[in-house]
């Protein structure tokens, strides 16, 4: 994996951070952490798409993202888990996998990384 799509998972994680937080924020502190993991996300998508080609990197972060979404509040909050739920956030992460696997990275002239 390249730093690029590296760029784009981290992107992901602040992603799940700041949409959990929307949801679980309290008080200063946890909106705090809301706020710098939007600004967070923000950076590293753009940054990872500087090299990728911007649709199939969206398309990768909010697939990944929507899944870890639904998975950490599964798991830490206590969500309702069901087979069905499981089952179509595996198949989206297949198509997650699959885009990055056949996804090249494209030369931008002027970009050191």
């Amino acid at each position: 994996m390249n730093k690029n799509w590296l760029y784009i998972f981290i992107a992901v994680a602040f992603e799940i951070i700041w949409v959990t937080g929307l949801k679980h924020a309290y008080d200063l502190f946890t909106w705090t952490i809301t706020i710098i993991a939007t600004i967070g996300c923000t950076i590293f998508l753009i940054r990872g798409t500087k090299r990728l080609p911007v649709g199939t990197a969206y398309a990768v972060f909010a697939g990944s993202g929507a899944g870890g979404t639904v998975l950490v509040e599964m798991f830490v909050f206590h969500e309702p888990v069901s087979l069905g739920k499981l089952f179509f956030i595996a198949l989206l992460l297949t198509g997650v996998i699959g885009l990055q696997i056949v996804t090249e990275e494209s030369e931008v002239k002027g970009d050191e990384g």
